[in-house]
Parts: structure tokens; C-alpha cells; sequence
């Protein structure tokens, strides 16, 4: 019979109230469960024993047998330390006390054997130890130890207050002693068998008491695929549930509106990518469940004419649709693009936003809410309670990473209601949601962040597009920068020049901006040079009036903080000259960049920056330079800032790993994957004999952690 592992730690031999209360507040332990999946953070070897006259002056980490032979208290600066004189048959040493004198002084026993570990100083001509781990000889040769020692995550409270490693090490080993090493598998026969994986009850004794590397190696891998396997078995599972309970407006037709703009209005020719897309987006309006999709496409791909027939399709089948965009910019942008090819097709189009005045507002409610309005865009607005559609299709969300879940949820109520057959209530039938995200997003964050929603990429860009030329430039050579952008002014070209923008300390950020646009005044004179500036502090009828003169092309240069980040499109505008460009992270340099090539023309990318460089500046340079790939940008920028940055906070809880890094174990996380929809293809119930302790244990993940509750 195998113990509980929900019992409360503190029942556990040696642990107590007081450690319990350290244990829950400082590491998150609540029950044995917790404590056997604290993972150690690294391993000393403690195979090795020295002699004290083997020592060397490299300050490594020594194992030593000898006795204290006497023990004295040394006057300093503040305070006293403890130094005891430690001798083996080769010679003496010291071991050092800094604090703690008074309870060490009464603990310690005189020539007794004593196994010391801790790292060598050389001092005075003589070794010496500061504040070693200590236990007798005969402890040393009883306890349940391996020749790696485990050290595991701690913090400056638990050591003040005595819960050094050595304590951590003891309630562990104590713990499976409680459960007799014996814990429940949690996979099922055919995995272990194909993987060659070790048992549950192995991964946990050499996870934590390792006899050697490779027993370490082979546990370590067990727990990482398992921890793996059922977030990806909790995504894909939520997956097949969502298509088969949730369902969806049938779109049974591509229609006139569909048909008429693809025949006669398309501007361009569509690209491979782009075809494939909506022939997946298309798949999944006719099947009957919601759509969930979520489409990624670099900056400049072409993902509105995709978002755009998609919403011909709904109108197609009877049904409203509406694009939501994070800033009143891109949604003006947004809406401007469209109303020329809605126009095209007589299709009503409104923009809604937070500058709209109350009568705009209450004629669109009147269209929206008779269903004369087709489509609506527009910002955080179309959430409002007063906002209703009359048959709302197709919702769009554009960079929804700045949405939270529970926006995106209001959107989901705007649905057509639909009565229960069994009910009289009537319950709304949620829209279709197209998602889309010009951040490109590393494959492994994907399939671990997103692994529940279908995902389509563009992954081309349109014909005719040059890649950008990307440089970097030191401040000392703004001389040469400025001659190049005359020359490109006298081809008729624009030039953006961007300033950081980091909120804390605006006043600093406002006065660079200023700072620069005089001395870009000073190079580029009026009148035979006209420049706009738009910055944070500016009202959003000045900012829109300078937005406009530059894409109107009555000004070569527009001078800005990132306000222009998203969504401004220029065709004419090929130099893009970021200022100061180590502050600021990778997938911000790339979206920035994505403002220029835009036209025909080559344009170019100048990250301008002083001599003083931090490393992680100079490699997201160098990778800036080096290509344009949004997808191994992306990538580059998850290695430096880590999952939880990138995914910002409304998702950092998704990543609360105990022992997978989803930057090192991708090849883990793929496989894990791989069985994961292995195992739901042929038994998307869990309920095959084979498949017992699976569902097992997935049910008791849901039970007690609330790990799955974090997937939008």
C-alpha cells in the first residue's frame, strides 16, 4: 500500500510546524507530493575524499576526514569568528565560523571523527574551511546518501533559520523512508517499453539520490517527458473536446461575396501560404465546431486579405462579422484598408473606438443590433455591454497577447443565441475566432502556450518584396547615416527615425526624443526638408493630423517614439533608423523594422547605438543583422528572456515547470507531443486497459493542481 502523497507536510518525522510554515511560505510546499517534486538544482560529487596536504589553492569544493582538536574565538573588526583547529594523519587546518559561534560552539565534539565538505580558502598560510557541512564519521557511513549529493533550491530566509541543504537532504530522505520508495507509475506500459524509460519509483530515488551520471541522466529524461506529456495531453485533450461539445455556426457556403472578390476585386495574387490558410480557415467553418485558430504570419505577409475573406464567408452564410485591434492606430488602419474593398462589394463597414462620439456610437448599436452593419472594427470598445449584434459569425482578434482572457470571453457572449432544445432559455452560439499575431512565436512556446488552438502560419511573403538590408551603426558615424538618408529623400523616399520609449522614466525618454529631433532639424533645414514628430504626450487629434501628413508624403521625415511600433503602413517610407536600439528587445527591433519595405523599392533597417554594449545586446544585433526570419528571431529572443517574458503575464503561469526547460528540451517536448496524440488518436477517451493509470493520473493533476486552469 503506498502512502498518501496529499498528506500535509507537516506530519512528515522531522519537519514540524515552524519548518512546515517556512517550507509552504518560502519554496510553495504543502504535502509530501510538493517535497518529492523539488528537484534538486545541481549535484556535487562526493565520491572523492582528500588529505589535507593534497589541497590546492583553487578554491574548489573538498571532502575531508579529521578531527577538531581545539577550538578558539578570534577578535575582528565587528564581532567574533570561531576557528577550530582540524587535523588529519597529513597535517592541520582551520574550519571558520562567521555567525552562529554560540550554537556551533555547543554542537561540535572534540576529537571525534568528523567528514567536512566545503570549498578551500588560503589564508594567512593556512587552509582553511568557512563554514563547511559537518556530520560525524558514523552518520556519514549509516545515512541513505549517494555519491552525488543533491543541492537544492533554497532562499536567504530558510538558511537564517537553519534549513540549510543538509536538513532539506534529511526530510527527504526521511520521505522515502515513509513511503518505502515505492510511488504510483504514471504511464502506461507501452511508453515505458518503447522509450526504454525507467519506473516512477527509479526516476524519484535517482532523481534525488543519484549512484551515478547516468542513472541521474535516465531519470532526469523520465520526469521531463512525463511532466511534458500531460500538459500536452491537457492541451490536445481540450482540443478534441472544444470541436466535439462546442458547437459552432455552420458556414455551408463560399458564396457571392466570397467568389465576386476573389474573381474580380483581389489586388494581388495570393501567395502559396495564403491559400493554404484559408483552406484550413474554410475547413473549419464547415465542420460544424467552433473554430479555433490562431494565425501567424510575419510583418508584411498579407494576413488582413486572409482576416478580409474570411469575413466573406460569414457574410456569405447570413452572419456579421468584427476585427478587434489593441490600439485606436491600428484599428484606424485597419478600417481604412478595408473600407475600400468593402466598398467594392456594397458591404456596410463601421470603425468603433474610443474617440467615437455618442452619435456614431448609437447609429452603429442601431445598425449592428438590426443587422443592416456587416462588419465592425475597432478597439477594446467592442466589448461594451451596449455593443450587439444581431448574428455576429466570425469575431477576429488582431495580436491578442494584449488581450486578456476574459475580453476575449466577453466577445464569445456576442454570439447568436440559439434556444436549447431541452430548455426554453436561450444560450448564445459563440463566433468563430481567427486570431492573429504579426509576433512570430518559437515553435516550442506553440505547442506548449497554444497547443489548444489550431494554428496556421504564413510563411512567405508577396511577391515583388526585397528583403530588408539590415545594418548597425555606432553614434560616431551618424555623419555618414545622415549623408544616406539625404540620398534617399532626393529618390523620393521617406525615413522613419525611432527613439526608446520606457515608461518609468518618460521625462528622460521625451527629452532624447526632443533632444534629437533638433539636431535631425539642424541637419534637415525647412523649408526644403519637412518633419514630423509624434510621440506618447501629444493629443490623439495632433498625433493622428502628424500620422497623416507623413503618409500623405508631406513630409520626408517622421521623427517618433514607438507609438509606431504596429500597424502603420507607408509604402514609401525604406529607411527605418532606430536610435538607441540596445534598449530595446528583439521582437520589438523586428517589428519595427517591419514598418519599411513595405513598396518595391530595397529599403533598409540602421540600429544606431553607442560603443558600450552588453553581450545580449550584441547577439540581438548580430541575429538582427543577420536575418530577417521572424520564426528564428524568435527563437534567439526566447533564449535570452526566457518563456515567462515572452509570453507576457496573462500567460507566465503556463510555464511554471518543475524540471522541463522548453528551451533545452525541445526534442523531449516534441516526443512528448508525438505520444501524447498518439495515445488520443486511438483512444480519445483514455479509457483502453492500457491507458488505466494514465487517465489516472491525469484526473488526479486536475484534482489537485489547478496547473490546467491557464489555457485561454
Amino acid at each position: 500500500m503506498s502512502i498518501n502523497l496529499q498528506t500535509p507536510i507537516d506530519y512528515l518525522k522531522g519537519v514540524g510546524p515552524n519548518r512546515a510554515d517556512l517550507l509552504r511560505t518560502e519554496l510553495d510546499i504543502h504535502t509530501y507530493q510538493d517535497l518529492i517534486n523539488l528537484f534538486p538544482n545541481r549535484y556535487l560529487d562526493r565520491t572523492q575524499y582528500y588529505k589535507i596536504n593534497q589541497l590546492q589553492r583553487n578554491s574548489s569544493e573538498v571532502q575531508i576526514i579529521g578531527e577538531i582538536i581545539s577550538l578558539k574565538e578570534v577578535a575582528q573588526k565587528r564581532g567574533k569568528r570561531l576557528v577550530a583547529t582540524f587535523k588529519d594523519d597529513t597535517g592541520t587546518m582551520e574550519l571558520i565560523w562567521f555567525r552562529g559561534q554560540k550554537w556551533i560552539r555547543e554542537s561540535l565534539k572534540l576529537n571525534k571523527p568528523y567528514v567536512v565538505f566545503g570549498k578551500v580558502n588560503w589564508f594567512n598560510g593556512v587552509f582553511n574551511l568557512p563554514h563547511p557541512d559537518m556530520e560525524l564519521l558514523e552518520e556519514h557511513e549509516q545515512n541513505l546518501r549517494s555519491a552525488m549529493q543533491p543541492i537544492y533550491p533554497s532562499t536567504e530566509k530558510l538558511s537564517n533559520k537553519g534549513i540549510t541543504n543538509r536538513v532539506i537532504n534529511k526530510i527527504m530522505q526521511q520521505l522515502f523512508l515513509e513511503t518505502k520508495g515505492r510511488f504510483q507509475e504514471s504511464l502506461s506500459g507501452n511508453i515505458l517499453s518503447e522509450l526504454k524509460l525507467i519506473s516512477k519509483s527509479e526516476a524519484f530515488f535517482n532523481i534525488h539520490f543519484p549512484k551515478n551520471q547516468e542513472l541521474l541522466a535516465r531519470a532526469q529524461f523520465r520526469l521531463k517527458f512525463e511532466e511534458l506529456f500531460y500538459i500536452q495531453l491537457q492541451l490536445i485533450l481540450k482540443n478534441l473536446i472544444h470541436k466535439s461539445k462546442i458547437k459552432g455556426l455552420p458556414f455551408t457556403q463560399v458564396g457571392e461575396y466570397f467568389n465576386t472578390f476573389y474573381n474580380e476585386h483581389l489586388p494581388f495574387e495570393l501567395t502559396h501560404a495564403q491559400k493554404r490558410v484559408l483552406k484550413e480557415i474554410r475547413q473549419d467553418l464547415g465542420s460544424n465546431a467552433q473554430m479555433n485558430r490562431l494565425l501567424q504570419g510575419d510583418v508584411g505577409s498579407g494576413k488582413t486579405i486572409v482576416a478580409f475573406m474570411s469575413m466573406l464567408m460569414a457574410l456569405d452564410n447570413g452572419f456579421q462579422a468584427c476585427l478587434m485591434a489593441p490600439t485606436e492606430i491600428l484599428s484606424v488602419q485597419h478600417y481604412n484598408g478595408l473600407e475600400e474593398l468593402a466598398n467594392q462589394l456594397n458591404i456596410s463597414i463601421e470603425l468603433l473606438t474610443g474617440s467615437s462620439n455618442t452619435s456614431e456610437r448609437k447609429e452603429i448599436h442601431k445598425l449592428l443590433e438590426n443587422g443592416e452593419l456587416d462588419i465592425l472594427i475597432g478597439t477594446h470598445a467592442l466589448l461594451e455591454d451596449k455593443v450587439k449584434f444581431k448574428n455576429l459569425g466570425l469575431a477576429i482578434i488582431d495580436e491578442q497577447h494584449r488581450f486578456g482572457v476574459e475580453q476575449r470571453s466577453k466577445l464569445w457572449h456576442k454570439g447568436p443565441s440559439q434556444s436549447d432544445q431541452n430548455e426554453s432559455k436561450t444560450s448564445p452560439t459563440p463566433p468563430h475566432i481567427l486570431v492573429m499575431t504579426a509576433t512570430p512565436i518559437p515553435r516550442t512556446l506553440a505547442m506548449s502556450v497554444y497547443g489548444d488552438l489550431d494554428i496556421s502560419v504564413i510563411d512567405e511573403l508577396p511577391p515583388g518584396r526585397q528583403a530588408i538590408k539590415t545594418v548597425h551603426r555606432y553614434d560616431k558615424n551618424r555623419l555618414k547615416v545622415f549623408r544616406f538618408i539625404r540620398d534617399e529623400i532626393e529618390k523620393g523616399r521617406q525615413i522613419y527615425i525611432v527613439y526608446p520609449l520606457i515608461q518609468e522614466s518618460e521625462k528622460m525618454d521625451y527629452k532624447d526624443l526632443m533632444d534629437g529631433y533638433e539636431s535631425v532639424v539642424r541637419d534637415f533645414p525647412p523649408p526644403k526638408y519637412q518633419i514630423s514628430i509624434v510621440h506618447g504626450q501629444m493629443k490623439p487629434a495632433d498625433k493622428e493630423y502628424e500620422m497623416q501628413r507623413f503618409i500623405k508624403g508631406e513630409t520626408n521625415i517622421m521623427v517618433a517614439t514607438t507609438v509606431i511600433e504596429v500597424g502603420v503602413n507607408v509604402p514609401n517610407a525604406s529607411v527605418m533608423i532606430i536610435e538607441s536600439a540596445e534598449r530595446f528587445g528583439l521582437s520589438q527591433l523586428h517589428q519595427l523594422r517591419g514598418r519599411v519595405g513595405r513598396g518595391a523599392e530595397q529599403s533598409y533597417c540602421i540600429l544606431m547605438t553607442s560603443h558600450k554594449l552588453s553581450n545580449d545586446s550584441k547577439t540581438r544585433l548580430e541575429t538582427m543583422c543577420r536575418t530577417n526570419d521572424g520564426f528564428e528571431i524568435a527563437e534567439v529572443d526566447l533564449r535570452l528572456r526566457g518563456p515567462g517574458d515572452i509570453m507576457g503575464t496573462q500567460q507566465s503561469g503556463v510555464l511554471n515547470l518543475k524540471i522541463a526547460d522548453l528551451l533545452k528540451d525541445k526534442d523531449i517536448l516534441q516526443s512528448a507531443r508525438y505520444y501524447a496524440k498518439k495515445v488520443l488518436g486511438s483512444d480519445p477517451t483514455l479509457k483502453a486497459t492500457e491507458n488505466k493509470t494514465i487517465l489516472y493520473t491525469y484526473q488526479q493533476l486536475g484534482k489537485y493542481k489547478n496547473i490546467w486552469n491557464y489555457i485561454s
